[in-house]
């Protein structure tokens, strides 16, 4: 992760969940009080965000010491520490809330992710995410994703062009849509194309779009459509495919499947802070 901008965010978060003080640690310990504590995992997953403890102490106190018994991607079972803490109490728990609740998310993402890949179980297709993530959080969930094994799409609408339905709908044509992008951006700006029939897909091959994403396609069609598309071309199927259905498309030779559900449905890992 971008360690400048994390600080940043963890200071936005806390300053939400703090106010000007936290009223229940500072009245109770004050600064001089010191302790130590730990975080365990209460659940099996893949963790992600360790940084996430680091950073978010250091704002506290210069005094805070942190040292990591499990890092990001590694397996964690029920009862595991994964961080042992030590330094004023009033910080260890004024940190606690804001610091679990990314922990725990990013750590959901990071275990949903390597249950799709282990799901897919394919030598060729890789797994990924897409934009459908939490507004202020998409830097923490994409990393989560990397964590578990799978890979990113594009960050946002800056690094990466990608002519969806609407598009071609509004501009006339996927020809069209694809022309004026190519007037208008240099060499470094690949070109996605989503499409839905196979006139559609010779139409984007035409075009000369860099990646081509075949939405919401049945295994059948997307393997048939992978084969069309030249070798120069990148895929990518995407839509309607869940963990239920996702071993399905194991031999459709499609180089990516991206998962809308790996950032928008996963369920947080279990994790605590206990005093030690």
């Amino acid at each position: 992760m971008n360690l400048i901008k994390l600080k940043k965010k963890m200071e936005d978060f806390f300053l939400e969940d703090l106010g000007e003080i936290d009223i229940s640690s500072q009245m109770i310990f004050g600064n001089d009080s010191k302790g130590e504590a730990v975080i365990i995992a209460k659940e099996n997953g893949i963790l992600s965000g360790v940084d996430v403890i680091h950073t978010g102490y250091s704002l506290f106190s210069d005094e805070m010491k942190i040292e990591l018994i499990k890092h990001d991607g590694e397996v964690v079972k029920h009862g595991d520490i994964i961080a042992k803490i030590s330094g004023p109490i009033a910080a260890i728990l004024s940190g606690e809330r804001v610091i679990l609740n990314l922990l725990q998310r990013m750590s959901g993402i990071a275990t949903l992710t390597s249950q799709a890949v282990k799901t897919l179980n394919s030598d060729h297709t890789r797994i990924c995410d897409t934009r459908k993530t939490s507004p202020g959080l998409r830097m923490f969930e994409k990393y989560a994703v990397r964590c578990g094994g799978g890979f990113n799409h594009r960050f946002g609408l800056y690094d990466g062009v990608m002519i969806k339905d609407n598009h071609i709908a509004f501009s006339g044509s996927i020809e069209k849509a694809v022309r004026q992008v190519k007037e208008k951006t240099g060499h470094m700006i690949k070109i996605e194309v989503e499409i839905e029939t196979e006139a559609e897909l010779y139409e984007a091959i035409e075009a000369g779009a860099d990646v081509i994403m075949f939405d919401n396609r049945k295994p059948e069609e997307v393997e048939k459509f992978a084969k069309i598309t030249p070798e120069h071309i990148i895929t990518e199927a995407s839509g309607g495919i869940s963990l239920h259905n996702l071993a399905e498309y194991r031999n459709t030779k499609v180089d990516y499947i991206s998962l809308g559900f790996l950032t928008h449905s996963y369920k947080s890992l279990d994790l605590s802070l206990n005093v030690k």
